[in-house]
């Protein structure tokens, strides 16, 4: 097995037990919200959406990081870039299929995004308003709302939505970032140069939204 496909297997199979516990954390949940036979023990048992949705993105907050620091960061080449900290013959790429490379850190998440709309009722991805992928461009208006207000403070937006005639608790929380392996792939990408030419990214500033979708009928 090359280094390449041992790395790949090693993060779907990490990926989808990360998925697993989040949807137990849900069910749990729920479980204890359900089962209270009175209004007060509900109300003590039960958590909110918001406080579930906190979960989830702590544990998605937790992969995206570790996958971006220890793996992303130990590759010795990124983007067609040599890195001088480099350690493992691998690089990152956006065209990763087609070079039998590794993912990037938003595409790494967009694939976990997808298996967890297979798997579950609940929904969750990024955007931004300065995305390079369309898909990831703040589309409606709670999203247009929400991205403007987690950039000016610094901290999430959550709030009650309608999607589809169906009722969501939806949270999009301040995506930061965490490594060099962001900042410079970002800045140096030619979509991101020719849209956001004066948006150049430091650490610690927020480069997108991680945006959980929660269906109230569920909770």
């Amino acid at each position: 097995m090359t280094t390449v496909s041992y790395w790949w297997q090693h993060l779907k199979t990490k990926t989808v037990a990360l998925i697993a516990l989040a949807l137990t954390i849900c069910l749990t949940i729920i479980s204890c919200g359900g089962n209270s036979g009175s209004g007060d023990a509900q109300a003590a048992a039960g958590v909110s959406p918001e406080v579930v949705a906190d979960y989830i993105h702590t544990v998605l907050l937790a992969d995206r990081t570790a996958y971006t620091k220890h793996v992303v960061n130990r590759l010795k080449t990124l983007e067609g870039k040599e890195k001088e900290d480099g350690v493992v013959s691998a690089e990152a790429t956006e065209t990763w299929q087609q070079t039998d490379g590794i993912p990037l850190p938003a595409q790494m998440f967009r694939l976990g995004s997808e298996i967890a709309a297979e798997e579950g009722d609940f929904t969750y991805g990024l955007i931004s308003p300065w995305n390079i992928n369309d898909s990831q461009a703040p589309k409606t208006e709670f999203e247009q709302t929400a991205m403007q207000a987690v950039v000016d403070t610094g901290e999430p937006y959550k709030e009650y939505q309608e999607i589809g005639g169906q009722q969501y608790f939806s949270a999009v929380y301040p995506d930061k970032a965490v490594a060099e392996a962001c900042i410079s792939c970002h800045n140096t990408h030619p979509v991101h140069l020719e849209r956001y030419p004066d948006k150049q990214f430091e650490m610690g500033d927020v480069m997108s939204g991680i945006i959980i979708n929660l269906p109230v009928d569920k909770i």
